[in-house]
């Protein structure tokens, strides 16, 4: 064959040119077909490695005896290491494994650490820094919304208070300025991070392409330190605080601009590893829980307040005996109201993983779930009429539901609109769960388990992810004055169950295994209703009989 044509030419066997040979000596570095290996091996004046084209290459020269191939991986020393290596007697005691093992496991680990940079790591960097210039943009916009109102005032007091109004004006600048600063820096720091991930990244797929174990072997992990996501920022804007004019005390009475805070507000949490379990802070429980905030809505005798669903840490949504939904601050200034697509009054309230709002609607017969300003029905039943429901950490749908002649009650489990799992009965055959129309709040628990708090049953009613019947909780052993008569229902990050009990007014804290802990009895709570939890494990408690909505600390 010509040899100038050899490089367009496809791959031909070494001996007899046949094209595509499908294997490889690694010693000589020639190509066979699978007819000529044994003529090549036949050849004893030199050693032979024959292996298949794909694994080329993957057993390099040893580097202490010339000529031979390092077919093994000596995990103490982490080198590989050829036959005469280990007859030498040096390794003894060691543990050894194939080397083409070890580079696939360790391929594997960097595998993993490219896909998680690339599929959560980065996005949610990406997702961070991408706020940053809505709040710029807010906060430009508090600024002119606080310079108008200077101006209007400062018209209404003419000269006499211009030098004040100028000061004011330059306090507003100069916060402006100090938290721009903040924001800046924050955004250069996520920035350099994003650098390194995406260095951490191409270096990855570098190693990943390559056969060089040396190479592989010195690669050391940063997914951890890029676990630890960028703090969250939370400013309290400036307001402005007119007063009513009085030229004999006009500075005093010129009102002023509330002091600019910058807090700094760590996420609380680090992405978990693909496949692994939540680790959450320890949080043991307080001696003394308090009372942290108490929010006012417009919810009382008229319109009775069901259900809360935290929408943030410093929002909650809440629904009650009219056919809104409505989410409040902590300061019970109304944030947003979104009426019932029927029209009808929504049965229960919750909030996904994403941060969108489901509701079902009992007289509609749908789940219905809030994107932006859009509803759309998710769930269409037929013959069962939907109560109480909870998004699961996977981001399915419990739905606890009652048939149209209430003599059955089951919980299902959706994945959009499909329909998974259906716990209805425990081993015996008999009913888990009572089938009046009467509350059934229910909550997932860390460890997957169900609970629905069974007013009619008076009993807290827990299974396992498979459906399995683990207890019924009814009480502690001591009696309470009053029956037990749960209401509320929810979960916190130790696996804590906690229930509302409207007869005692008080609040029942179980571990995830049922077995009581204590009371909150100590906060003047009128009717506990519903309950929801912050990312902190700050507990919110809807006043059925006041409308207000408590937030407590009952842990650390």
């Amino acid at each position: 064959m010509d040899r100038r044509t050899w490089a367009q030419d496809v791959l031909r066997c070494h001996l007899c040119e046949t094209p595509g040979p499908p294997m490889y000596c690694d010693i000589c570095h020639i190509h066979l077909c699978k007819v000529c290996v044994g003529e090549h091996i036949s050849d004893e004046s030199k050693e032979h490695k024959v292996v298949t084209f794909k694994k080329r290459g993957f057993a390099p020269e040893c580097s202490k005896h010339s000529k031979k191939l390092c077919e093994l991986y000596c995990e103490q020393c982490n080198i590989p290491i050829c036959v005469q290596c280990v007859s030498s007697g040096e390794h003894i005691g060691h543990k050894q494994v194939e080397i083409l093992k070890t580079l696939q496991s360790k391929k594997d680990v960097l595998q993993r650490d490219l896909d998680e940079l690339e599929k959560l790591i980065y996005p949610k960097y990406q997702e961070i820094v991408s706020n940053i210039p809505v709040q710029k943009a807010d906060l430009h916009q508090n600024s002119k919304k606080l310079t108008t109102a200077l101006d209007k005032h400062g018209e209404d007091l003419h000269r006499e208070i211009d030098i004040a109004i100028k000061k004011l004006k330059s306090d507003v600048d100069e916060m402006e300025s100090k938290h721009l600063v903040v924001l800046d820096k924050q955004e250069n720091e996520i920035k350099c991070s994003i650098s390194e991930i995406e260095q951490s990244i191409a270096d990855l797929k570098k190693s990943l392409n390559s056969n060089d174990v040396s190479l592989v072997s010195t690669y050391k992990s940063r997914v951890a330190e890029f676990r630890i996501l960028p703090p969250k920022l939370t400013v309290s804007l400036p307001r402005f605080i007119p007063q009513k004019i009085n030229k004999e005390q006009i500075y005093q009475q010129i009102g002023s601009l509330s002091a600019l805070s910058i807090k700094t507000e760590e996420h609380g949490y680090t992405l978990d590893s693909p496949g692994a379990e939540s680790c959450p802070l320890y949080r043991p429980l307080i001696d003394v829980p308090r009372i942290i905030t108490d929010i006012n809505t417009e919810y009382g005798e008229s319109n009775r307040l069901d259900s809360v669903s935290c929408l943030s840490d410093d929002e909650v949504w809440t629904c009650g005996d009219d056919n809104m939904m409505r989410l409040y601050n902590l300061h019970g200034e109304l944030v947003k109201s979104i009426q019932t697509k029927s029209g009808k009054i929504p049965w229960d309230i919750a909030v996904t993983k994403s941060g969108e709002l489901v509701y079902t609607d009992y007289h509609d017969i749908t789940v219905n779930i809030v994107k932006n300003t859009q509803i759309q029905t998710v769930i269409r039943l037929r013959g069962w009429y939907p109560l109480y429901v909870c998004s699961t950490s996977s981001g399915d749908l419990l739905v606890v539901m009652i048939n149209d002649d209430e003599k059955q009650a089951k919980v299902v489990r959706y994945s959009g609109s499909t329909e998974k799992q259906t716990i209805q009965y425990n081993d015996k055959g008999q009913p888990l769960y009572s089938s009046e129309n009467y509350t059934k709040y229910i909550s997932e628990n860390r460890n997957l388990d169900i609970c629905v708090a069974d007013y009619i049953a008076g009993a807290v009613v827990v299974v396992d992810q498979a459906g399995k019947l683990r207890f019924t909780y009814t009480g502690p052993p001591s009696t309470t004055k009053k029956p037990f008569s749960p209401l509320g229902i929810t979960t916190d990050s130790q696996g804590r169950i906690l229930i509302t009990d409207g007869n005692n007014n008080f609040i029942h804290i179980l571990d995830q295994d049922g077995q009581f802990l204590r009371y909150i009895d100590n906060c003047h709570l009128d009717y506990p209703y519903g309950l929801c939890l912050d990312t902190r494990d700050n507990l919110f408690v809807a006043e059925w009989k006041t409308g207000n909505v408590k937030k407590i600390q009952y842990s650390m």
